[in-house]
């Protein structure tokens, strides 16, 4: 299981069955039960033939993973559509209207471990769901910090020279983000390196644990990588970048963004790092992706999405500013303090 997601476009009802099979396929071979295996059939029927029916074409985003609550099967539908008009009665089993999408988003919501869906009239929908392979009565909770990312691999590529992990420690958390040189089997040569590095340093600060990293990946063709520190007992984050990543740090509708040096870990950093320190607030956003994003994007145009999932900001940012033309990661973190 990996971190990467399946990109597949649906233009007409002729892909409808091919997606079907490949998201089945894969959920039996990674364990999922009968049950569960045809829950999600269900939810990947539904959304694929109101997709053909009432948009006419669009994208699934899927993976199977695993996460501090198990193993799950996660799945983005998006499209440019009209957007829907009325999602509160959409959400009612069995409605739709011949204009929108929306029969079985109540269905669907009640399969799915998590749900969401964002829509905008003349921007379209994104329909978000996560189904864990086994129920569980109580699931762990993440309390302060809510996680959702995307990554892709460049059209025509297996591996993806992107990546971003996470790790959590006595007083806080540590973010990374790391795109490899190129793309292809070396640059995600590059980036698993990096991310090896980085869940089993113990350096206390992103400049110490930026500079164990760029020792341990010089015989890699090397990275630009971010990492950002939130120290809950200090109430600050602390933030070091080498490299075009582009972090940035919501407090409500106002973003502030972070500029890494220039350089490249494993080949060439600066000799003198400094972590920037930012104070911690109630309600922050942490958005950090690669380059694989277009960089002029405002969350000001997405009304109302900073009060969706982190999984949805990062769908919506993908959607909207995905370049296609190389392997792209967001990871999004929505801090409730």
């Amino acid at each position: 299981m990996d971190n990467t997601f399946y990109s597949y476009r649906v233009e007409d009802k002729s892909y409808v069955s091919f997606v079907k099979r490949e998201i089945h396929n894969l959920c039996v071979a990674t364990g999922f039960s009968s049950q569960k295996t045809g829950e999600i059939d269900i939810i990947v029927s539904e959304l694929s033939s109101n997709l053909v029916k009432f948009v006419g074409e669009g994208e699934f985003l899927y993976r199977t993973s695993t996460d501090i609550k198990g193993d799950f099967f996660e799945l983005y539908c998006l499209d440019k559509g009209r957007g829907i008009s009325n999602l509160v009665q959409m959400m009612k089993d069995g409605a739709s209207t011949s204009q929108t999408l929306g029969q079985g988003l109540g269905a669907i919501e009640r399969l799915s471990s998590e749900s969401s869906v964002y829509t905008l009239k003349d921007w379209g929908t994104i329909v978000y769901c996560k189904v864990y392979k086994k129920t569980q009565s109580t699931f762990v909770s993440e309390e302060n910090i809510k996680l959702g990312g995307v990554k892709v691999n460049m059209p025509g590529e297996t591996n993806c020279g992107d990546g971003y992990a996470v790790k959590h420690v006595n007083d806080g958390v540590f973010f990374f983000l790391g795109d490899g040189l190129g793309h292809g089997n070396h640059a995600h040569e590059a980036v698993s390196t990096a991310i090896t590095a980085f869940k089993a340093c113990r350096e206390k600060s992103p400049v110490a644990t930026l500079q164990y990293i760029h020792q341990e990946v010089k015989k890699t063709r090397g990275l630009v990588a971010t990492i950002a520190h939130l120290d809950f007992k200090a109430q600050k984050w602390f933030l070091c970048g080498v490299g075009n990543i582009a972090t940035s740090i919501y407090n409500g509708l106002e973003g502030k963004n972070y500029t890494p040096y220039n350089g490249i870990v494993g080949l060439n950093i600066p000799r003198t790092l400094t972590d920037s320190v930012v104070e911690l607030n109630k309600y922050q956003t942490l958005i950090m992706h690669s380059d694989g994003l277009r960089g002029r994007w405002s969350l000001n145009s997405l009304p109302g999405v900073l009060k969706h999932p982190p999984e949805i900001i990062a769908g919506a940012l993908y959607k909207d500013h995905a370049r296609g033309t190389d392997d792209m990661s967001v990871l999004v973190a929505k801090v409730n303090i």
